[in-house]
């Protein structure tokens, strides 16, 4: 799915940050080769020149992301989230049906760069670093055999929500890294999305808090 200039919307603004809603498709930062210069951090630059990456999503996941446009904001942003300051709460649809409940359960399982297959991840007991993700299921569409869940991932590992899903027997539809060939053609965009984010203002203190629904 090919992103569109007019498919990113701008959640908030102010002088020390914005958040913004990433569509599916479109990378974060430039990637390697000049088809993969078109970016979000392009494009937000063109209305906002100062705008500086603090954090990433994959480029198939949509949903919220901040930035900061001082490098002051930026240090105290990226040193909230690596002091897992930072809430984050996604929402996906997975093939098979889990048990509703409204009960949180916890994937701990760590994770290692799987090199033979860059940029995949896998799990790795012994060589992997901790990763951990709270999740639960909110409902079961027994006509599809799928279910939504909400994920908290309490660790920031590439690929985290999408390897723990598989290992679990869940992989996410429309995953075409990690998911069984008609899992991942079972939707035309990966079906994960980052539907609320939450932080201390970096300059006044205030806690924060932005939603935004998933389109699926």
């Amino acid at each position: 799915m090919q992103a569109k200039p007019s498919d990113i919307a701008l959640v908030y603004a102010d002088d020390c940050l914005l958040v913004l809603n990433k569509p599916p498709g479109l990378l974060c930062v430039p990637g390697r080769g000049e088809d993969k210069r078109d970016c979000l951090s392009a494009r937000v630059r063109i209305q906002f020149p100062d705008a500086l990456v603090v954090h990433r999503l994959d480029m198939a996941t949509s949903g919220l992301l901040v930035m900061a446009r001082t490098a002051g904001v930026q240090r105290i942003l990226n040193h909230a989230f690596a002091a897992r300051e930072v809430s984050k709460r996604y929402v996906a649809v997975v093939q098979g049906a889990v048990p509703a409940s409204d009960t949180w359960q916890t994937i701990s399982l760590p994770i290692l760069v799987d090199w033979p297959r860059r940029p995949l991840r896998k799990i790795d007991p012994v060589h992997g670093k901790p990763s951990m993700t709270h999740w639960r299921c909110t409902s079961v569409d027994l006509r599809t055999n799928t279910s939504r869940l909400e994920l908290e991932p309490l660790t920031g590992r590439s690929h985290q929500l999408r390897v723990h899903l598989q290992s679990m027997g869940h992989p996410i539809l429309g995953d075409a890294l990690y998911a069984p060939a008609p899992v991942a053609a079972a939707s035309a965009r990966l079906l994960l999305h980052a539907s609320q984010l939450g932080l201390v203002h970096p300059i006044t203190g205030e806690s924060m808090l932005w939603t935004c629904g998933a389109e699926f």
